[in-house]
């Protein structure tokens, strides 16, 4: 029951950004601006402090391979086959339609695997779970915020656009739960799986939201960097004030 709360709260919760964006606009920007550069610090601090010291202590040196692999990994198909993130509609008209597919498919496979790294992190310890929850959470929401536009701009009505982030977010739970039920069986595995969600971290943070941090305007560069290390403290903070995270 814990697992399937914390899966709530790392992809469902994650749509109130989308549904910010089709009540205002101006109040969805405002949010992403907050949202990524906080996301970017938690998810590099999550992973560097947590998920990758967890990996290494239960499978040795390969969790660093896994790691490399994995980011790579992330790359390749999202440049080459999926879109696993997407901040603008970069496309437009029938070109923008035409990627619609593949957009919503690859969230869901995000989404998949975001329950991969909520169970892994809740195997080690609720507490980390929790964690892994709420960085999941903060890295949804402009990623939602995004699907929301570009389906919108595609020509999709709202209520369309909801559903169909809706049954994309709910592919947490069967990654949760088959990360859950795999590490039972096999216990060697959750050193994998944590591998695999630091990977996964680190490429979203590397390739998706520190760029842009960095390319955000000038007046409000200070402001995106200031968010971008208190995303870092707060898990410095948690980490002091919950030992069992480590």
């Amino acid at each position: 029951m814990n697992l399937l709360l914390l899966s709530f709260i790392g992809s469902v919760a994650g749509l109130i950004g989308g549904a910010i964006l089709l009540l205002k606009g101006k109040w969805a920007k405002s949010l992403t601006n907050v949202a990524v550069p906080l996301a970017a610090g938690v998810l590099l601090s999550v992973s560097l402090l947590d998920l990758l010291p967890e990996a290494a202590e239960k499978i040795g040196d390969k969790a660093f391979m896994i790691v490399l692999i994995a980011f790579v990994a992330f790359f390749l198909v999202e440049r080459f086959i999926l879109y696993l993130h997407h901040h603008d509609g970069e496309k437009e008209g029938s070109n923008l339609r035409d990627a619609i597919p593949l957009v919503i498919f690859g969230d869901t496979i995000h989404n998949f695997l975001d329950g991969v790294a909520i169970a892994a992190g809740f195997i080690v310890s609720p507490s980390l779970g929790l964690v892994v929850a709420l960085s999941t959470f903060l890295h949804e929401t402009p990623h939602e915020i995004a699907d929301f536009g570009i389906l919108l701009s595609a020509g999709w009505k709202r209520q369309k656009v909801f559903i169909a982030n809706l049954l994309s977010s709910l592919a947490t739970f069967p990654g949760a739960i088959f990360t859950y039920s795999y590490a039972l069986q096999i216990e060697s595995s959750v050193g994998i799986f944590l591998s695999v969600a630091t990977g996964l971290f680190l490429y979203i943070a590397a390739t998706d939201f520190l760029p842009e941090v960095s390319h955000a305007p000038v007046g409000s560069s200070r402001r995106q960097a200031l968010f971008l290390i208190i995303g870092i403290l707060v898990i410095v903070a948690l980490r002091i004030l919950i030992p069992e995270m480590h």
